[in-house]
């Protein structure tokens, strides 16, 4: 069992940086991949970036890919998600999650592949 708290979320003007923490509990942490997954008003929720359970691999989706930046801490038990040069578009809820299968290899893209879920936290860009 994992259980997932975001912080770090804000209101920052566009061109700003945010830095978001997902802290787990459980002593399993380091076996899982993670991922932030983010909600838009209105819309579904959709991925945003993983890594792997051992950290040394990470993908993006394209919208976010040179701006943001998928890391984790295994000793503090805390995965972290640095935005820079935050646009409008980003505004949205962010979810942190972690996978379904442990020590699984390659990369997770879908809601469907995670496990576990924190509530959320929200980001908000203005223009």
């Amino acid at each position: 069992q994992v259980q997932l708290v975001e912080s770090g979320g804000g209101l920052v003007q566009a061109g700003g940086s945010l830095r978001l923490s997902c802290a787990a509990s459980g002593r399993t942490f380091s076996s899982y991949a993670l991922g932030w997954f983010r909600q838009p008003p209105g819309k579904e929720r959709e991925f945003v970036a993983t890594i792997s359970w051992r950290g040394g691999s990470t993908d993006y989706a394209d919208s976010v890919k040179g701006r943001f930046t998928i890391s984790r801490d295994n000793a503090k038990n805390t995965v972290y998600l640095q935005l820079n040069l935050l646009k409008p578009e980003d505004t949205a809820v962010y979810y942190c999650a972690a996978s379904s299968t442990r020590y699984g290899s390659g990369y997770y893209y879908t809601k469907d592949e995670y496990r576990y879920w924190g509530q959320g936290t929200q980001v908000t860009v203005s223009s």
